[in-house]
């Protein structure tokens, strides 16, 4: 079992794997504070990827944080993207398999 580690963002830049296309799965928590904006929807649109939500947890009327199980779904470049975006935003960020912990 792989536990999940928070993101810390720094790639490997080498332009012969930027393109490839690839899967990443991230765990995200979205601050209430954070609730009424777009950010799903803003990863498919800006970066151009394919976003799956595995799981979701979520408070009723928005007075809580929610967490996103997420399957990111683009190029390599993609993804770094839209991970820097997230990050950004100063969400907490986390990736691995560690399904069971959920």
């Amino acid at each position: 079992m792989t536990a999940l580690k928070p993101f810390q963002p720094k790639f490997d830049q080498s332009p012969t794997t930027s393109d490839r296309h690839t899967q990443m799965r991230v765990r995200i928590r979205i601050p209430k504070q954070h609730q009424q904006e777009p950010i799903i929807s803003n990863l498919i649109l800006r970066q151009g990827l394919t976003v799956n939500i595995a799981a979701a947890l979520l408070s009723a009327n928005g007075r809580e944080d929610g967490w996103f199980d997420l399957q990111l779904q683009g190029t390599e470049t993609q993804i770094r993207s839209a991970l820097i975006d997230l990050n950004d935003l100063d969400l907490e960020i986390w990736y691995g398999a560690d399904e069971e912990n959920w």
